[in-house]
Order: structure tokens, then sequence, then C-alpha cells
């Protein structure tokens, strides 16, 4: 999994799941400075309620 496609994909779907959640939360300490300004623009959008916790369905 890459931060920036993860970011990218909760950003058009408005969702992220608790697995890319987890993901991110494992593999923070590995991230560089970019990848951490994008954890962190993740954190705001779920505290600002622009994307949600749920999960994605295949259409």
């Amino acid at each position: 999994m890459n931060i920036g496609i993860l970011f990218l994909k909760s950003n058009l779907t408005g969702i992220i799941t608790f697995s890319e959640l987890d993901w991110v939360t494992s593999h923070q300490s590995n991230f560089t400075r970019l990848e951490e300004s994008l954890a962190i623009k993740l954190g705001r959008m779920l505290d600002a309620g622009s994307i949600n916790i749920g999960c994605r369905l295949n259409s």
C-alpha cells in the first residue's frame, strides 16, 4: 500500500477503512516528511468529517 494512493482514494470516495488506518499507524515510523504530511492531512480530514471510517462496496 502507498500513502499517496490511499490519500487520493480516501479523498475521492470520502471513506477510509479500518485496515487502511491500521496500515497507516503501523508504518508511520517509516514515512518520509511528505508521507507524514499526508497522514496528518488524513487525520485532519477525519476530524473535520470530510472523510468517514467505513467500508467500500464494489459496484
